[in-house]
This record gives C-alpha cells, sequence and structure tokens, in this order.
C-alpha cells in the first residue's frame, strides 16, 4: 500500500541517491542534498516521501502557485515497474485538492521521457505548450482536477 508523507530533511540523503540512479537522473536536473534542503524550506514547496510497506521508496517535489494551481515538480521512485509511481500520483492529487486546494496540477517533461509521458497522458494529463531547457525539448502538460 503506498502511503505520503510530508517529508523530512533526514530524507534528503535518500532523495540525493534516488536522483543519481542512471534510469532516473537523465530525465530530472537533479539536486544537491544542499538543494534539496533550501528548497524544502521555501513556503511554496511541498516535499512528499513516497513509502511502500513503511519503505521510502520515492519522492514528489509541488510548488505551489497562487491559490488553486500547483506545479509538479518532480516525482522520483527508486524501484520501477510495479506501479508506484502511478499510486504516488494519484495520491499526489488527492493531497493537492484536499490539503492545497488546488484545482489545477501542470508539469514539464523532457520529450525523450518516453516513460513518464505515457503515464501523464494515461492519468489524464494534456499537452499545453512546448518548450525547451538547455537545448532538451519540453513539454507543459497540465490536468484540472
Amino acid at each position: 500500500m503506498i502511503e505520503l508523507k510530508e517529508s523530512n530533511p533526514s530524507d534528503i540523503a535518500h532523495f540525493v541517491e534516488m536522483e543519481r540512479a542512471t534510469d532516473t537522473s537523465g530525465f530530472i536536473l537533479p539536486y544537491s542534498a544542499e538543494q534539496h534542503r533550501a528548497a524544502m524550506v521555501q513556503p511554496h514547496i511541498v516535499y512528499l516521501s513516497i513509502y511502500d510497506s513503511q519503505s521510502l521508496v520515492g519522492f514528489i517535489i509541488l510548488a505551489r502557485e497562487g491559490e488553486t494551481s500547483v506545479e509538479f515538480r518532480r516525482i522520483v521512485v527508486g524501484v520501477k515497474g510495479r506501479g508506484i509511481g502511478q499510486q504516488a500520483l494519484s495520491k499526489m492529487e488527492q493531497y493537492s485538492v484536499d490539503v492545497l486546494k488546488c484545482k489545477r496540477i501542470w508539469l514539464d517533461v523532457f520529450t525523450d521521457n518516453a516513460r513518464g509521458i505515457h503515464i501523464y497522458q494515461k492519468l489524464g494529463y494534456t499537452l499545453f505548450e512546448r518548450g525547451a531547457h538547455q537545448g532538451r525539448a519540453l513539454l507543459y502538460m497540465e490536468k484540472t482536477l
């Protein structure tokens, strides 16, 4: 059973390790421990740790934008192929509605992240813009809750 809990600074070392995995680091812009610590104390940033059977298996970073929108900045799951990410995304959406009182979630995803794009589309996210970051093509996707 997947569970989301607000993250603690003591989780950061695990986050850095998960981000450095070869099957993850190419699809995100990994943070150092210092960057995670600085982000975690920002009032508009929300870190949610993902637990499976009470073991830390991943995390999500959200950034509130105004009263009704949230940027879904990152999901990192250490164990791939078990549906943990999809379950965590559904729980994150519910958290965004119940706790953050948001009506819209948006994200950006590199175009070479086929797995991520497939999952986001499957969960109802739609393209609203294209862009680039450091020469890499991005898709901007959103979902109304």
